[in-house]
């Protein structure tokens, strides 16, 4: 056989391997359970880093009732959220950050769709919220200290916006004052700031904490092999990714009152549940130490994590000031970095970038930067992949380099075969001595098509996970590349005003789009630049692998689509030129017509 077809044939059926191995991995995402939405109150303490009280959402032995969003609104009395990123509200009762919306992100690309909800309140089916509060120490009771239950009163502010924060204010009736100060930025983050003055004559002991609070699995979890969501966590410079089905296997924690892992956090950490796109997240000040909790509540299917400062020791006549923030907005890589830059430990890798983030990291930097000069995502695949190619032309270079000597050595091999005969050892060491004599790699025709591979995987996971790539236009019928080809056979290729089939069903995989036929024909294109083999089976292997794969791609992200069809026509465009410059001018149209005759031969036979 062809040394140059074997390569080939190895690094196709190696990539097709990969792929079949990722379709058995990645399996479509599960439906959605209902969540159950029943809460009771729970509290405990500590010496030292006291222990945050589980969510209390009503008086204890009560029910939650699943309601509409604008009841559950109108319960409580409320202080409006307003800046040009967020809209929603702070509830009185618990002082609850519970309803927040996303402006710039809207559910669907439909004109009329509505903008994304990242918080809803209680009674509203999937509740997420955030609550902040004191836990008790020595000598304090529950009723003493703010909970989740608290009426709180407004004493200064009316609408929390940029530069206009808003004071809440609750006095025990015994000698301690609370208040809690809300800021937030021209972006997704909130400060908060917790103080308590004490009146009572004695000395007062309390723990400070933040909670985040999700009643049941978020309805539109993906439940995708390839995508975390969950609990993330940093603590001390180490990530921790926590997935919902792990959290129900937590073991019971007698002081945390229900199945939880807790870490004591020294200096610089976070804490919260990170969505496809979206993000919660619990951030005290750098530099200080706090216990980061996860939670899972089976009684009541709530999840949980929080963040529990260190006691506070508050003096008759003193007051006690502590300051967190709290992110809760998209996981737009550019506002991630600065937060990253104004201290917050590793925030950028609240992005779930995989295995492979050292492919994943640059090659999403630079797709970011490109797409700031060009300002069209999908052409700026298309010069990523460019770049890419440009990267690794050298290594590519001296591959077809190679395959070139290979074939200039196939008299050579031949007469090797013959004097061997069927003495397979003598002729191995005769094919090695000829390589090294004649300084040729055959290994060398398998390194570009196998370093496709991970970049393949990075790419596909920078357009999965981020944010950047959600509902991004290409041109005409290619809104949004983070999803599959909407077009079809069914519709014309996007040229008749119908929908094509629903992406994941079997119809869709039949009746392929655009981009997945294109990808066929140039994967078989590339074949042609050399002569068919005249194997059969390789014959066979080389005729229907251009074909598998484009049904078997059809259904990944157009985005991904786009660049491996870049990607085989740059290549195509490479080795044609290469093979020029050595004197080989490949038969593209003979290759072809010579196909189409043997095709027809065998018919007729």
């Amino acid at each position: 056989m062809d040394n140059q077809n074997k390569n080939l044939i190895l690094a196709t059926a190696l990539s097709f391997l990969v792929i079949l191995v990722w379709f058995v991995l990645f399996p479509p995402p599960e439906p959605d359970p209902t969540p159950d939405t029943e809460t009771a109150v729970q509290m405990s303490d500590d010496n030292d880093l006291a222990a945050a009280p589980s969510v209390a959402d009503m008086p204890a032995g009560g029910t939650v009732q699943t309601e509409t969003r604008e009841d559950a609104l109108s319960e409580a009395p409320r202080v409006p959220i307003e800046t040009e990123r967020l809209t929603g509200s702070v509830s009185l009762l618990g002082g609850r950050i519970d309803d927040l919306s996303l402006r710039d992100y809207h559910v669907t690309r439909a004109p009329d769709a509505p903008i994304v909800k990242l918080l809803s309140p209680v009674g509203t089916p999937s509740a997420y919220y955030a609550l902040y509060g004191w836990a008790p120490g020595a000598g304090l009771t529950v009723d003493q200290v703010p909970g989740a239950n608290t009426e709180w009163s407004l004493e200064s502010g009316d609408t929390l916006s940029i530069d206009n924060p808003i004071v809440l204010v609750w006095d025990n009736g015994q000698g301690l004052v609370f208040r809690r100060e809300l800021a937030v930025d021209a972006n997704y983050m909130f400060t908060v700031t917790q103080s308590v003055e004490n009146r009572s004559g004695t000395t007062a002991s309390m723990a400070p904490y933040g909670i985040l609070a999700r009643h049941g699995e978020p309805q539109d979890l993906k439940n995708f092999f390839i995508l975390h969501e969950g609990v993330v966590a940093m603590a001390d410079g180490t990530l921790t990714e926590t997935d919902y089905d792990d959290m129900t296997d937590f073991e019971i924690d007698a002081r945390e009152g229900a199945r939880a892992e807790v870490e004591q956090v020294t200096e610089n950490g976070w804490i919260g549940f990170t969505d496809h796109y979206w993000m919660s997240t619990l951030i005290p000040a750098p530099g200080s130490a706090f216990k980061s909790v996860a939670k899972y509540d089976d009684r009541r299917d709530i999840y949980q994590t929080e963040a529990v400062l260190p006691t506070q020791t508050v003096a008759d006549g003193q007051i006690a000031t502590v300051t967190t923030q709290l992110f809760a907005g998209a996981k737009e890589w550019g506002t991630l970095r600065e937060y990253e830059q104004d201290g917050i430990q590793n925030f950028i890798d609240s992005i779930d970038w995989g295995w492979f983030f050292f492919l994943t990291k640059p090659i999403f930097w630079l797709l970011h930067n490109i797409h700031n000069l060009i300002g069209n995502m999908g052409w700026s695949i298309i010069g990523l992949t460019l770049i890419i190619k440009a990267v690794l032309f050298p290594l590519a270079y001296k591959s077809y380099i190679s395959m070139a000597k290979m074939k200039e050595l196939q008299p050579q091999m031949e007469a090797l075969k013959e004097k061997a005969g069927d003495d397979r050892q003598k002729m191995q060491q005769g094919m090695m001595e000829l390589y090294k004599k004649e300084k040729v790699n055959p290994a060398a025709g398998c390194l570009p098509i196998l370093l496709q591979i991970p970049i393949f995987f990075s790419l596909y996971k920078v357009i999965f996970v981020t944010i950047e790539l959600r509902q991004a236009p290409w041109f005409g019928p290619f809104q949004d590349l983070s999803l599959p080809d909407p077009t079809s056979i069914m519709n014309l290729f996007g040229l008749l005003p119908l929908s094509g089939p629903e992406p994941g069903t079997i119809m869709a995989t039949i009746f392929i789009g655009i981009l997945p036929l294109l990808l066929g024909i140039s994967m078989w294109l590339q074949q042609k630049l050399n002569p068919a083999p005249s194997d059969p089976t390789q014959q066979m292997i080389f005729a229907w692998m251009p074909w598998v794969f484009m049904f078997m791609l059809g259904s990944f992200a157009s985005g991904l689509v786009v660049y491996w069809i870049a990607n085989n026509t740059i290549t195509f465009t490479q080795q044609y030129l290469i093979m020029r410059s050595q004197g080989y001018k490949p038969d593209v149209f003979g290759n072809i017509k010579s196909g189409f005759s043997k095709k027809a031969k065998t018919e007729k036979k």
